[in-house]
């Protein structure tokens, strides 16, 4: 079972700032940016290379619960980043897919 599961199941606390049957967001731990916030489906997915067709609707109400987000946190008139790391080289640290969103400053490209 991985953190992220602990927090839908709320055996572990979160900041929550979304909620709904399908999608769950919380603050980042270790924010990298005024705004960080990740948005992850309650229904397991360990990344996107491990979703399929059957997935699409659900990924689909994640960017939309992220749009959410980036306009309850201020951000969404300024511009705010999406971010969905895949596997390890891609630097996914939990095997669960979440997406960031981080905003609240200006962001440079490419990210260090």
């Amino acid at each position: 079972m991985t953190i992220f599961q602990k927090i839908i199941d709320k055996q572990i606390p979160a900041k929550i700032v979304y909620e709904d049957d399908e999608v769950l967001a919380f603050r980042d731990i270790m924010p990298q940016a005024p705004v960080h916030v990740l948005v992850i489906p309650k229904r397991a997915i360990v990344g996107v290379s491990s979703s399929t067709d059957d997935d699409a609707l659900l990924l689909g109400k994640l960017l939309v619960a992220a749009r959410k987000v980036a306009e309850a946190e201020g951000v969404a008139q300024s511009g705010y980043r999406l971010v969905i790391n895949n596997g390890v080289h891609g630097g996914q640290s939990v095997d669960h897919l979440h997406v960031h969103v981080l905003g609240g400053r200006a962001l440079t490209w490419p990210p260090g």
